[in-house]
């Protein structure tokens, strides 16, 4: 009974959703009043004369639209040890590093209590939503999530990626067990100092508990696809393991290798249908409801830079449901996916009015002109740009992401993300984005199809360096390409981008020709250990789409492992 009595309530929940969104106004006017009434007297907000006004209008008035450039020198103070109150009115004990992918470098960002309750309030109701379409007993989750090193900042405050920060938190594993989805592998395993080990153990856990996974999830698709690819190569090594008892040799550290020995005894009869099922496959074609024949759902971030993966994900996963998870950043959480039976391509995320105060830049408008409206005067059809005011010490901060309202959950809008603002490719008047660079690369991709091949993975540069610029796409590819076959993928690509700037600027050249590189297999992997290597988690990576200057290091990396180049004939 004690057991039945922590499962969350499904219907409660729904119910408390549907009522506050119904009353999407008013609980945005309540929670603009409570983080202003809680950081009130915060040096920043002191400074700009609201006089403890709480109104939206007041607010607007006083404090300015910011960047995280804005306010980087009043995070640098919270991140070396001041303990007045700079943004917010309780001291703030934990940082949160971003992935870093965006710019080069992670930034920090304040992480507090009420930051982890918003956050578990998201994963609430979104599974909540989630258990009404696709019910689930009480088994076990294959959790691919990964905990990186968690530091210390020069004034003491404890520093990970927003991911880490809330995988170790207590909260977060007792919300687990209340919505049924404990994670198979043990805790040493996520908290794992090489996520190569990590990652082999996360496999094997979810091999001895096959029966038991009701569904397979990590933060992004990405470490989805990395974790089956992986598979496919070990897939031998898990197999003899299981028949032994005996982990391989490869893992090599102590608190992993004796976690795992509680739970690997030797199992001769799974090793073999394990081997079984592996060789009666086609290509890995539904390896995932092979190895787990009662998962449910696959589930994670599969919407914006995650979006190229699906093809693979879809693949491994045949026939089920993929579920794209919540619409947030390190910054703070802004909406739930309340339609999981809906493909992730066409994945929206009603705002939740009481985890932030939201605001949207209409960009049909020039951006700098535009007044930023409410939650509730957005209009159907227009795209915007998010700015939120977090219990965390943000006001009016500027997220950087582009969002298209399609519709309302009641009074809350449903937002589609659409792009980065800042990851745009562009040289003359051309403004192609990541979406843009994305539908490009599978347009042109489609050409390797008949060579049986993939492009694993891709990323661009816009490369200044000649006169004019021209756009370089990187691709990792499965295998060999015939020489005229990449020739063709390189116009199709240059063609691919009909923005009406680019077009032009092709033709009187402005912006010269395209340039297709090949880089060798294993390039974007140096990438991620390039990240993990400056402390980024796994299951917090995206692969960078767009290589600016700032990010050199990365550069260098793709650079450095072309193999061959091609340079576009279509215009």
């Amino acid at each position: 009974m004690i057991e039945k009595m922590e499962l969350l309530d499904v219907d409660k929940l729904i119910e408390e959703f549907e009522s506050m969104t119904k009353d999407a106004g008013n609980v945005q006017r309540e929670t603009l009043k409570k983080i202003l009434e809680e950081n009130g007297c915060a040096e920043y907000l002191q400074n700009l004369g609201l006089n403890g006004r709480t109104d939206p209008e007041s607010f607007k008035a006083c404090v300015p639209l910011v960047t995280h450039n804005d306010l980087q020198p009043y995070i640098q103070r919270i991140v070396d040890g001041s303990s007045s109150p700079i943004l917010t009115g309780k001291p703030i004990t934990t940082i949160s590093l971003s992935s870093g992918t965006t710019q080069g470098k992670p930034k920090f960002v304040p992480f507090n209590d009420e930051l982890m309750e918003t956050t578990l309030q998201i994963y609430r109701t979104s599974y909540a939503f989630r258990t009404r379409e696709f019910p689930i007993e009480n088994g076990k989750a294959l959790q691919l999530i990964y905990s990186s090193k968690q530091s210390k900042t020069k004034g003491g405050l404890i520093a990970g990626t927003a991911t880490t920060n809330v995988f170790r938190n207590s909260q977060f594993k007792n919300t687990m067990k209340a919505m049924q989805s404990q994670c198979c592998s043990p805790d040493e395993v996520i908290f794992g100092p090489d996520f190569h080990q990590s990652l082999y153990c996360h496999l094997l856990c979810g091999l001895i508990f096959r029966e038991e996974i009701q569904f397979i999830s990590s933060t992004f698709s990405h470490s989805i696809v990395h974790a089956f690819r992986t598979f496919e190569q070990v897939w031998e090594e898990l197999c003899a393991d299981i028949r032994e008892g005996v982990l391989t040799s490869r893992i090599t550290f102590p608190s992993v290798r004796s976690a795992m020995a509680k739970l690997l005894k030797p199992n001769p009869e799974l090793a073999d249908l394990i081997h079984k099922k592996c060789l009666g496959l086609n290509n890995w074609y539904g390896l995932i409801p092979e190895l787990f024949p009662n998962v449910k759902y696959i589930y994670g971030i599969m919407t914006g830079s995650m979006e190229p993966y699906l093809k693979k994900l879809r693949h491994y996963a045949r026939d089920l449901p993929l579920i794209s998870a919540d619409y947030g950043s390190s910054e703070g959480w802004i909406g739930a996916n309340v339609n999981p039976n809906v493909p992730p391509e066409l994945a929206t995320y009603v705002v939740l009015p009481d985890i932030g105060y939201f605001e949207f830049i209409p960009l049909k408008e020039n951006v700098e002109e535009a007044k930023p409206v409410g939650l509730t005067e957005v209009k159907v059809g227009e795209e915007y740009e998010v700015i939120i005011t977090s219990f965390a010490g943000l006001y009016r901060y500027r997220l950087g992401d582009v969002v298209k309202v399609t519709g309302f959950h009641n009074l809350s809008p449903e937002l589609k993300f659409i792009c980065r603002r800042n990851l745009m490719l562009t040289i003359n008047i051309d403004k192609n984005t990541e979406k843009d660079l994305q539908l490009a690369v599978e347009a042109a991709s489609k050409l390797n199809t008949e060579e049986k091949l993939e492009v694993l993975d891709f990323s661009s540069h816009v490369d200044l360096s000649t006169n004019p610029g021209h756009y370089v796409i990187f691709w990792e590819i499965s295998g060999e390409v015939r020489e005229e076959v990449l020739e063709e993928c390189c116009n199709c690509l240059d063609r691919s981008f009909v923005d009406a700037g680019y077009v032009s600027s092709r033709k009187i050249n402005a912006i010269g020709p395209l340039e297709l590189r090949v880089v060798q297999r294993g390039t974007f992997q140096k990438i991620l250990n390039h990240y993990v290597g400056l402390g980024a988690a796994l299951s917090q990576f995206k692969t960078p789409r767009c290589v600016g200057s700032t990010n050199n290091e990365v550069l260098q990396i793709l650079c450095n492992n072309v193999v061959k180049s091609y340079f576009s004939t279509a215009f």
